[in-house]
This record gives structure tokens, C-alpha cells and sequence, in this order.
């Protein structure tokens, strides 16, 4: 019996703390040291016909993957956990386990816009048949299901234009119906949103985000119920698309801290939220948990919190206003990813590529990640934007 077995029930800040973490295992110190390697030595020939090793090879894991994994399947409530590369190979090794040639998915037409592309175009390739849904359709979904539907693909909320979507409504159809439920949860993460709980069968987190919080690895990892976990399992084999030690090592070191710095980010974001919201140039802030968004009812009815990634529409303006007030912008980074320590802000126009709803907003779209600077300073950094903004109309 492990010791995280010994001492249950515990609250998630504590089984952050202690998951997949072993100290008498490593001469008493506290974290899993990186292992580097790829050949793994058998001690005797009757070992090395049989397999008879917990560690055989470097992409069939190490300790220090071992720990990464067992400690994300401990607070997900899962059966099991694989890591990718990469949020978006996270992506694709859970929709590849669920998929075969001539199959039909749907997926969520606010969905990260990689996937997107990963649908409309490997998976064409590979003769999978894509259908793009309205995130608010909840338990309507069953109209678009076919004969050949094996999977359903949502991310809640939506990562620019954050519509909630009814989890427990579609995945009650999903397992009316035998399909295979996917969800990109990396926005809440399992601390906000415990998807094997609301019938997720496979769920993908970019560690890339919140779970690295400093902006310097890339990880993917997808959890997974018991009925899915011998195959995920087979496609993490079959691909071998392991992640770097440095980068499990640096997302096990976030793990340690991640639900202080969730709270710490959910606070942020809400409190610049809010002040944008009363701002004259903003018409919309896109954040679930303010009362007046679209899909609070459900946000407040299913999550535990709320992360620092949101959106605003402003009113309309021209592009040199708009280009004055990024260009001065002192504390606001402009760059793509969200989830570390800074601030960061980009532009997004969602109207190319939606197919089953329209993007039509007021004026520009911004989406905004906030960090862990002062929000006063934050909030007179985007007040001088707003100044130059307006300088110009």
C-alpha cells in the first residue's frame, strides 16, 4: 500500500504536495530526479527474453515518468495517464485511441484551433469523417450522432470564445449511445473540473500551461477511465511519442504548486476582468464566472473555479488604435500560450474557421492570460493602452 492509500481521504493542495512522490526510494530527497537514457540493462538472460524488469526500454518509461503519470491519474480520479510532447499530441494520441478509418467524430466548433486542423486534415487523410457542433447543443448532440460516430470531442469553455458546454448532458448521450467522450480540460484543470467524474472517458491537459506556470516546457497528458485505458495505452506504444525528462521533471516541480497558483490566477483574472468589463471601450468580457456571461449557470453548476484566461470584445475601432494599443503595452506580453506567470494578450478573429456557429463580434477580440503581476500595475498598463487607443479612434 503506497502512502497517498495510507492517508485518504485527502484534499487536492495536499495529494499535489505528496502524489508520485517516493523519498525513501531516492535516498531521502524530497523530488524524483531526472532519468535520461534509452537502453535499460537486464541482469541476467532469463530478464532479458522475459521482459522481467519494471523499466525494459526509455520510451516505455522511467521514474521519473512514472511519478509524472501516477500522480496526475491520483488527482484526476482516473485509471491511468499517458504524456505527449505537446498539448496538441495529447490531442491527437487521445482522438487517434478512439478513431478508426471510416468513422465519424464530432468536436466542438469552439475548439482550440490546432485540433481543428488536425481534424480537418490528418484525419480526412486517415478517411475520419468530421462534424463540427454548436458548443451550446448539450443534450441535442444526439440529433448529429450517426451510424458510424465513435467519439465526441468537447473543450469547456472554449479556449478564445469560452462557451460552457453541458458535459454531463452530452456525455449521458455518449454513453446512451456507446461513443467514446474526449474532453480538453486544460483550462480548469481536474482541480476546477474532475472530468471522469462528469463521464469524460479520455481527458487531455496542456502541461504546457497552468501545470508548467513558468512558460518553459511543453507536456501533454491524457488521463483515462478503466474501460479506455488498455487502449490508450497501446496507442501511447504504438507512437512512442515520449516527452523530454527535463520537461516531466520541471511539470512535476509545477505540480507542487499548482492549486495556490490557480487560486492566485483565478483571483487575478477576475479582478481584471471586472475592471475591463466597467472600461468605456470594452462591450463584452467573455469569463464564465461573471454572472452576465453565457453558460454561468452551467460554469456555476459544474466547476469549482475559474482560471486567469479570458476574453473581451471591444467596441468597435480602427486597426492603427488598435495596433497603438499593443505596441506600448510595458507589462502585457504579446505571445501565444497562456498559464505562466506573465501576462500576455493577442488579438483572435474566429470568423475563418468556424463552421457550425458565426463570430461575429462588435469590434475587435482580445483574449487575455493573466499572470501574477500587481493588478493595479496590470490595470495601469492597459489604462495608457486604452489612452493611446483612444488618442487615435
Amino acid at each position: 500500500m503506497s502512502k497517498m492509500d495510507e492517508r485518504r481521504p485527502l484534499k487536492d493542495r495536499t495529494k499535489l504536495v505528496h502524489a508520485g512522490r517516493h523519498p525513501s526510494e531516492q535516498h531521502g530527497f524530497i523530488n524524483t530526479p531526472i532519468y535520461r537514457g534509452s537502453t535499460v540493462l537486464f541482469p541476467t538472460y532469463a530478464d532479458l527474453v522475459t521482459r522481467n524488469a519494471k523499466y525494459t526500454y526509455g520510451t516505455h518509461g522511467s521514474p521519473t515518468t512514472d511519478a509524472l503519470e501516477t500522480a496526475w491519474t491520483e488527482i484526476t480520479g482516473a485509471a491511468g495517464t499517458v504524456l505527449a510532447p505537446s498539448g496538441l499530441s495529447a490531442v491527437a494520441l487521445a482522438i487517434l485511441t478512439a478513431v478508426k478509418a471510416g468513422d465519424h467524430i464530432l468536436v466542438s466548433d469552439s475548439v482550440y484551433q490546432p485540433t481543428r486542423n488536425f481534424c480537418d486534415r490528418f484525419l480526412k487523410r486517415m478517411g475520419v469523417e468530421t462534424t463540427f457542433y454548436d458548443p451550446w447543443l448539450g443534450a441535442n448532440i444526439e440529433t448529429l450522432v450517426k451510424p458510424n460516430t465513435s467519439a465526441i470531442f468537447l473543450e469547456t469553455p472554449g479556449s478564445q470564445t469560452f462557451e460552457i458546454q453541458d458535459v454531463p448532458a452530452i456525455a449521458a448521450v455518449a454513453a446512451a449511445k456507446g461513443l467514446c467522450t474526449i474532453l480538453d480540460n486544460t483550462w480548469a484543470t481536474p482541480l476546477f473540473f474532475p472530468p471522469h467524474r462528469f463521464g469524460i472517458d479520455l481527458a487531455i491537459e496542456a502541461g504546457t500551461k497552468y501545470l508548467s506556470g513558468h512558460a518553459d516546457l511543453l507536456l501533454g497528458l491524457v488521463s483515462v477511465n478503466e474501460r479506455w485505458l488498455k487502449r490508450l495505452r497501446a496507442s501511447f506504444d504504438f507512437f512512442a511519442n515520449c516527452p523530454g525528462p527535463e520537461d516531466v521533471f520541471l511539470a512535476l516541480r509545477g505540480l507542487r504548486t499548482l492549486e495556490l497558483r490557480l487560486r492566485e490566477a483565478e483571483r487575478q483574472g477576475l479582478n481584471l476582468a471586472t475592471w475591463l468589463a466597467a472600461r468605456p471601450e470594452v462591450e463584452r468580457v467573455l469569463h464564465p464566472a461573471l454572472p452576465d456571461c453565457p453558460g454561468h449557470e452551467i460554469w456555476k453548476r459544474d466547476f469549482k473555479g475559474s482560471s486567469g484566461l479570458f476574453s473581451v470584445f471591444l467596441n468597435p475601432v480602427s486597426q492603427p488604435a488598435l495596433a497603438a494599443f499593443f505596441d506600448g503595452l510595458k507589462l502585457f506580453g504579446m505571445g501565444y500560450s497562456w498559464g505562466g506567470y506573465e501576462s500576455l494578450v493577442i488579438p483572435f478573429d474566429c470568423s475563418s474557421y468556424r463552421t457550425a456557429t458565426k463570430f461575429n463580434p462588435p469590434g475587435p477580440a482580445l483574449r487575455f492570460s493573466i499572470g501574477l503581476e500587481d493588478p493595479e500595475d496590470l490595470k495601469a498598463d492597459l489604462a495608457a493602452g486604452f489612452e493611446r487607443l483612444n488618442a487615435i479612434g
